[in-house]
């Protein structure tokens, strides 16, 4: 018997259509070519990006309970559900749980849940290399500052060990701040100054260079980072590239997809 299996490339999403291609579909056409023998499919965990996208260019993205339910339909044996996350936070539980369910009722042969990017410390040191491919090490006054999302959930911390791994690999002068976490954009204008700093490069550290960075990070409005750290006296300028868009940022997915590759074998 021929099994058919699938890969479910799980991500929040995005309404920028340019990043959402760059960034989002870079990633999926990757893990269809490491892994021609499944058929990759889509799901976004943000209700209201799928909303938007339907109502705005009449494009349809499953939620990951409603793709699932099609595999299921479509007679896939096996699946691997790979989030395209960044860290083991609550977008990555509530994946994590609908998996579960899935393989509670019995409705593949086998499912699997891979793991974010930010998982083993061997993550971090890919995560670390990947981003040597996209910055230098900022000179002497100037720093580069990533934009990262940011919880409430412990997984949090996992940016702090970032900000360790980044110190031990000489690239000091790059800082991990994030929207809703800590440390804040706030938290960390102290220290620049502190450290004589007089420039910044804002970058996301996100999938995607979206709404965050297009808002959040650059935006005109005054609560922005670009117009908070200039009226603080420091010259800005942005790199608006999201992670998907770094072939050695989409290996990581690709080693966890391998990983979970094995595992099935392993039981089958």
């Amino acid at each position: 018997m021929i099994r058919k299996k699938g890969i479910l490339a799980v991500s929040f999403g995005t309404t920028h259509i340019n990043t959402l291609q760059s960034c989002i579909g870079s990633c999926e056409n990757s893990i269809k070519r490491f892994f021609p023998d499944y058929e990759v499919r889509r799901a976004f965990t943000s209700g209201i990006v799928i909303k938007r996208l339907k109502e705005k260019y009449g494009m349809r993205v499953d939620s990951v309970g409603q793709a699932l339910a099609r595999m299921k339909a479509d007679g896939f044996n096996e699946v691997i559900v790979q989030p395209l996350h960044i860290i083991p936070g609550i977008e990555y539980e509530e994946v994590g749980k609908i998996a579960e369910e899935y393989a509670g009722r019995g409705a593949f042969g086998e499912i699997v849940l891979g793991k974010p990017a930010l998982y083993d410390y061997d993550d971090y040191a890919a995560v670390v290399n990947a981003l040597k491919e996209q910055l230098t090490v900022p000179e002497k006054g100037h720093a580069v500052l990533l934009m990262a999302h940011g919880t409430a959930h412990f997984a949090n911390a996992c940016y702090c060990e970032l900000q360790m791994v980044l110190k031990y690999n000489k690239l000091d002068g790059v800082y991990v701040v994030t929207v809703e976490g800590y440390p804040a954009i706030e938290d960390i204008i102290p220290l620049l100054k502190s450290r004589s700093i007089k420039s910044v490069t804002l970058m996301p550290f996100m999938l995607v260079a979206g709404d965050h960075a297009t808002n959040d990070m650059v935006g005109t409005g005054g609560g922005s980072w670009s117009s908070i750290l200039q009226r603080e006296g420091f010259a800005v300028d942005a790199y608006m590239h999201g992670l998907g868009e770094n072939t050695a940022f989409q290996d990581i997915y690709i080693k966890h997809i391998k990983d979970m590759q094995l595992q099935v074998n392993a039981t089958v």
